[in-house]
């Protein structure tokens, strides 16, 4: 019900997106979706890429007087500050741990500069439609909240819900935990300074999502959300609530137990589920996390193969590369949950799909 559609790649004209499908009636601005984008942007500081890019966002349809008027709401962002020359190098030597064979296997035609398609900068697309999608969920109060929980061998402690909407925005690793988030700068500046990148987790929390959301087998609420976390570049791995951890315990141990609250509302005493029971939500808070892999551009020589003398040789990629990914993730991450939740919002009758208000 809900769709979005991305479009451009690292060093083309333009990026953007396509939403279909959102009701009309939704106060919307540029400056909605440029908070989302900004926080994503590329140059900001020691932790992410030299890329000086202002992401500037221009919607081209869908608004009228302020508000979605629902048709298709399309926004662009330009590539202003794109640097073909360090790819002209490796067009033919595919880059370890990169899409770069895979993608030249399967279309022969491959733009190889900057991943193309393939680059993280297409998450441009993401957090457009997230943007749109999270204004939409929190007029029915669903609030979506990422944070970086580890990175590399360091992981965040003691984090609260609370921790995480105050700290986790406030520090350019984005961890709610004070003290790891030290630790974790100092591990993501250590692989710069070898010339190398390091991955990590960000988890991703959802408040005020009702009970009811999802279907039973081919569209669950969790498995909708991992298909869609899945596809964001470098992403390796997701769980729902207690994740792979549930293993390791007897259901004697991690089974949520139910129990009416003081509003007569039926909640549980834990919530090792992640808020989804069966593929549907059960009103706790939705809790999903995602495995990044290290940014596979380095310049630590490592083997490949020319794939046009056929022969096998080394390569050192230049460029301007992000040391660890995890902290420009999170706003994609939350993008990605937004979009799947107002889609099942419209779904389960939660949000009526064609108009917001009683105009």
């Amino acid at each position: 019900m809900f769709r979005v559609t991305t479009f451009g790649s690292s060093h083309g004209p333009a990026l953007g997106a396509v939403i279909d499908g959102c009701p009309a009636g939704l106060e919307l601005s540029e400056d909605d979706i440029q908070q989302e984008l900004n926080r994503r942007r590329p140059g900001t500081g020691a932790l992410t890429t030299p890329r000086a890019e202002s992401d500037r966002v221009e919607i081209l349809s869908g608004i009228f007087r302020g508000r979605t008027d629902g048709t298709p709401i399309a926004g662009i962002v330009r590539n202003l500050d794109a640097d073909s020359k360090s790819y002209s190098n490796i067009k033919n030597t595919p880059r370890p741990g990169h899409g770069d064979y895979t993608w030249r296997a399967r279309f022969r035609n491959y733009d190889y500069r900057g991943g193309g398609r393939g680059s993280g900068r297409v998450t441009i697309g993401h957090v457009i439609g997230g943007a749109v999608a999270k204004k939409l969920i929190g007029n029915y109060g669903l609030t979506v909240t990422g944070h970086v929980v580890q990175v590399g061998d360091v992981k965040a402690d003691n984090v609260s819900l609370k921790r995480i909407g105050e700290y986790a925005e406030s520090n350019p690793v984005r961890c709610a935990d004070p003290r790891a988030a030290r630790q974790m700068e100092e591990v993501i500046l250590d692989a710069r300074s070898r010339g190398d990148s390091v991955g990590g987790v960000v988890e991703v929390v959802v408040l005020g999502a009702p009970a009811g959301l999802g279907d039973p087998v081919f569209s669950k609420l969790d498995a909708d959300m991992a298909r869609v976390l899945m596809g964001i570049g470098s992403v390796k791995g997701v769980e729902i609530g207690m994740g792979f951890e549930v293993a390791e315990h007897r259901a004697s141990e991690i089974n949520d137990e139910f129990y009416l609250d003081d509003d007569g509302k039926v909640r549980t005493t834990t919530n090792t589920s992640g808020g989804i029971l069966g593929g549907i939500s059960s009103g706790m808070p939705i809790t999903a996390r995602i495995a990044v892999k290290p940014t596979p551009s380095i310049s630590v020589p490592q083997k490949t193969v020319d794939l046009e003398r056929m022969e096998e040789t080394t390569i050192e990629v230049r460029g301007r590369h992000d040391p660890c990914i995890c902290p420009r993730v999170v706003p994609v991450a939350e993008a990605a949950v937004a979009i799947v939740l107002a889609d099942h919002m419209i779904r389960a009758g939660f949000i009526h799909p064609t108009y917001i208000g009683n105009e």
